[in-house]
């Protein structure tokens, strides 16, 4: 597979520890790295992250192959995966940092985001709340520090992981059964 064959996606929605845990299962997902997109701090850290001064929030930038899945799929369990009707917050986790976001990479990206946001507004797919997800277009994405990386599967057993993260993998698997990958079944 080279370069040409994979797209991006760079989605935000809470600690990127939940999200990296479910992509990284995706069927057609090549790969998944947690960071900090769309503020404006150079070289942002995880430290400077979590004072909500940085404009920067906690995101995965997902590589794919978009003839394996969608991007429409990936925002199918993007939407999964996190509560978009909670501004600046998923579960204990506030600040601006922990916002829903979708940071699209061209044109038909945002097309689609905006087009998936629209349709779960007008079906009302939360009830009466609105769904806050901010569409934007991706800038500069910076990884986070290596101690983050694949975090649920190097500490499955850890507090948050057990009882946050493993929760939302679990979630995935059930509902998107069609797209979990054969390692992960």
């Amino acid at each position: 597979m080279t370069q040409a064959d994979v797209e991006f996606a760079t989605l935000a929605g809470g600690c990127f520890w939940c999200l990296e845990a479910v992509f990284v299962r995706v069927k057609g997902v090549v790969d998944v790295e947690s960071g900090y997109s769309n503020g404006h701090m150079l070289q942002p850290t995880y430290e400077a992250v979590c004072t909500g001064q940085t404009g920067h929030a906690e995101v995965v930038r997902v590589t794919y192959d978009p003839s394996v899945v969608t991007y429409t799929e990936l925002l199918e369990v993007f939407f999964r995966s996190h509560d978009p009707t909670t501004l600046n917050r998923q579960g204990h986790d506030v600040g601006t940092q922990y916002r829903s976001a979708i940071f699209t990479h061209n044109d038909a990206q945002a097309q689609a985001a905006k087009a998936c946001v629209a349709a779960l507004r007008a079906g009302r797919a939360y009830g009466p709340a609105d769904i806050v997800t901010e569409v934007a277009a991706a800038q500069v994405f910076y990884p986070a520090e290596p101690e983050h990386h694949r975090y649920f599967e190097l500490h499955p057993h850890a507090g948050y992981c057990a009882y946050v993260v493993a929760p939302k993998v679990q979630a995935f698997k059930q509902a998107f059964p069609h797209l979990v990958q054969e390692a992960d079944r």
